[in-house]
């Protein structure tokens, strides 16, 4: 039987420069990646959908479509990590790659060591084995429910990366906003909602930390695989707009009004939390 841990991880790189191409081709290639290179946004979407990576990177200008739509089109099919790279370095162009689906956004030029830092904190998160479809029962504050959730595994690969935030065959949920860990599903008074990897990795710490407010360096922290209060890892302003761009992202999928929400609030000046479970339901 083959090993599937011996398998070379796959990274898509969506490149129309020649020497930029090669210079992330050599960074994932030192981090033991199998690279796939293509030049045009819609060769991007057409590889990340035949090889099912597990890192995308991503160019903004590129012919055809631009990075923008083609992280939109393949968030569609594909949960690949995306690492958005750009010469554009205004915040509304950070927001706007990150809230087309982008996990990280870098930009040009950067030290090949910043995208490699970026890539192993990626990979320090955890991957879990698809799961059978079966029925599962829905805690959530308000009523136990029963929910059919077939296991989701959008890049069609054997595993999900997603951040281990406790039992795996448990599902954790605030009000009627329920989330599991082990089909990578959140559901919204029993609706599913398509979540990226970072979205959901964000939610599910939130749902883990209750009431305890969450600044926006700890979740940085997070999605670098680092503990809370580790200091090892230097949160700047960059990190903590990225923050804000995910929440905001967050919210609109989930129906969360920031002004008066129902399920995540923010403690102005510190960060973010769950709502209280006996607020009176909008």
């Amino acid at each position: 039987m083959e090993d599937k841990s011996s398998r070379p991880k796959t990274a898509v790189i969506i490149e129309d420069d020649v020497d930029m191409r090669s210079l992330l081709d050599e960074v994932f290639s030192a981090a033991g990646f199998h690279t796939v290179l293509v030049g045009s946004g819609l060769d991007g979407v057409a590889a990340v959908a035949e090889h099912k990576p597990v890192i995308t990177t991503l160019d903004v200008n590129l012919p055809g479509i631009d990075g923008f739509e083609v992280a939109r089109r393949v968030r569609k099919i594909s949960s690949t990590f995306i690492i958005m790279l750009s010469a554009l370095a205004e915040e509304s162009d950070v927001v706007l790659g990150l809230s087309s689906g982008a996990d990280e956004y870098l930009v040009k030029p950067f030290r090949p060591r910043e995208l490699r830092a970026r890539i192993e904190a990626l990979m320090r998160r955890p991957v879990i084995e698809n799961q059978p479809q079966t029925t599962i029962v829905v805690g959530t504050p308000e009523g136990i429910q029963p929910a059919r959730t077939p296991a989701r595994n959008p890049t069609g690969t054997a595993a999900i990366p997603i951040i281990d935030h406790g039992s795996a065959d448990q599902w954790s949920g605030h009000r009627d906003l329920s989330l599991d860990l082990a089909t990578h599903t959140v559901l919204v008074a029993q609706k599913e909602v398509d979540l990226t990897p970072t979205e959901f990795d964000l939610l599910a710490t939130l749902l883990e930390s209750k009431r305890r407010v969450r600044s926006k360096s700890d979740l940085a922290m997070v999605l670098r695989g680092e503990a809370f209060g580790a200091s090892s890892y230097y949160v700047g302003e960059p990190d903590k707009r990225a923050i804000e761009a995910h929440m905001a992202n967050l919210r609109r999928k989930i129906g969360d009004n920031p002004t008066d929400p129902r399920y995540i609030e923010t403690v102005r000046g510190v960060g973010y939390r769950l709502t209280p479970v006996d607020q009176a339901a909008a």
